[in-house]
């Protein structure tokens, strides 16, 4: 099936749309091609390679309405977005499921921008001093703190060819500790981060849709 859908795409690019890979991820690109077996992801200045097995489908991107205009007795300030528009936005931006971040932050910091944890990691998705300086954002401004988080995670995921748990691993106790043990390593504390993310992502993917009316 996988191969009959992408042989009607053949030849094609494709602009603002989602790769569906079996994994359940939605991974967004600027244009999308096909090269014999490997799908190529463009996303900004960069390139995402992908075996054409692991896709199931394409999905087209939903426009974004244009923001109200403000009223014609002058401009109120906006009101600072809430943690979960931040999460919705960051996911967007990186292609990844709203739900896995929704997930992270709410076992990482219980959805608190102003959370420290005794190892010193900060903010909503507790983003370690090293890591967000590596991706030159500033861990206690909570926008700048999920998108970076975020961007970190899309890191992960790639490295680990969108293996789940290997990636919430790495990002709970490091890379490192995954490439060594080459699975979830054996820390009680991050088998059990695993578990909680993983079970509250699968939880919000199945909960039904909200009714229109």
């Amino acid at each position: 099936m996988k191969a009959l859908i992408w042989l009607s795409m053949a030849g094609a690019a494709l602009a603002g749309e989602y790769a569906v890979l079996d994994t359940g991820f939605h991974l967004r690109a600027d244009r999308i091609e096909r090269d014999g077996e490997i799908v190529r992801l463009h996303v900004g200045g960069g390139l995402i390679e992908i075996p054409a097995q692991s896709v199931v489908r394409l999905e087209k991107e939903e426009a974004v309405k244009a923001p109200a205009a403000a009223p014609a007795s002058g401009p109120t300030p906006p009101a600072p977005p809430t943690p979960r528009e931040l999460i919705e936005k960051a996911a967007h931006r990186h292609g990844l499921p709203v739900e896995l971040l929704d997930s992270i932050a709410a076992v990482e910091s219980g959805y608190n921008p102003n959370a420290v944890s005794p190892k010193g990691a900060i903010g909503l998705m507790q983003l370690m001093p090293a890591t967000a300086a590596r991706l030159k954002a500033d861990p206690a401004d909570p926008a700048q703190n999920v998108d970076a988080a975020a961007r970190h995670l899309r890191e992960l995921l790639e490295r680990y060819d969108y293996g789940l748990y290997r990636a919430l691993a790495a990002y709970n106790a490091g890379a490192g500790a995954v490439d060594r043990h080459g699975w979830v390593p054996p820390y009680r504390e991050t088998q059990l981060y695993v578990q909680r993310v993983a079970e509250r992502f699968e939880r919000l993917r199945r909960r039904p849709a909200k009714s229109a009316d």
